[in-house]
């Protein structure tokens, strides 16, 4: 029987979709990225995927899921439960999902709100973006100066949770050039075979 055509609703600009695409290309598996810009996720065909009417969404055949790291951990118990993208061992796991949630957390509200207020005119407060951002930053360069990747010598989902705002905060007027270890790292998961970049921002800085 044929597997069922995997398809991700996303757009090209968007780390939480690209976050997802990576683990794709990873895996080796074939899928197509359907586009979904902010009028697609307005209307109700969309909502009826996630009431939410965020990105990204996976279709798996029957299945429909949304939330990115949510979509990996499926993605990587579905097709690749062997492998070391999600530890199972209790500590390693407990490590990956601890960056899961940073990734979620200080990472979007940090690096990744101040580039959608930038970029995208989200109307937020780029002060507390440039705060959480302050304190994330410092503390994840201490963490990976003497660490090729986030958790363990080897990239996993932490990797491609946090990779794809940290790598584009300068598009929020976030500079990583005081953070040597995190520029290291964003060059190691750049260099892995699977790599796809996020295409540069076309819109003008509203910063």
């Amino acid at each position: 029987m044929p597997q069922p055509e995997i398809i991700l609703h996303s757009t090209p600009l968007s780390g939480h979709g690209h976050r997802v695409e990576l683990l794709l290309l990873a895996l080796g598996l074939d899928y197509r990225l359907l586009p979904a810009p902010a009028e697609i996720r307005q209307s109700a065909a969309f909502r009826a995927l996630n009431p939410l009417g965020q990105i990204p969404v996976l279709q798996d055949g029957p299945l429909t899921l949304a939330d990115s790291n949510a979509i990996m951990v499926y993605l990587v118990k579905r097709y690749a439960p062997e492998s070391r993208w999600l530890p199972t061992e209790p500590v390693a796991a407990a490590q990956v999902q601890r960056w899961l949630s940073i990734a979620a957390g200080e990472v979007m509200h940090g690096p990744s709100m101040a580039r959608l207020i930038a970029q995208f005119g989200i109307k937020d407060d780029p002060a507390r973006a440039e705060r959480i951002a302050a304190r994330l930053l410092p503390f994840m360069d201490g963490h990976l100066a003497d660490r090729a990747f986030l958790t363990a010598d080897h990239p996993t989902l932490a990797d491609l949770a946090c990779y794809s705002y940290v790598a584009h905060a300068p598009e929020g007027g976030i500079s990583l050039a005081p953070y040597p270890a995190i520029r290291a790292w964003l060059a190691r998961v750049e260099a892995l075979p699977f790599f796809k970049p996020i295409p540069p921002s076309p819109l003008p800085n509203r910063g």
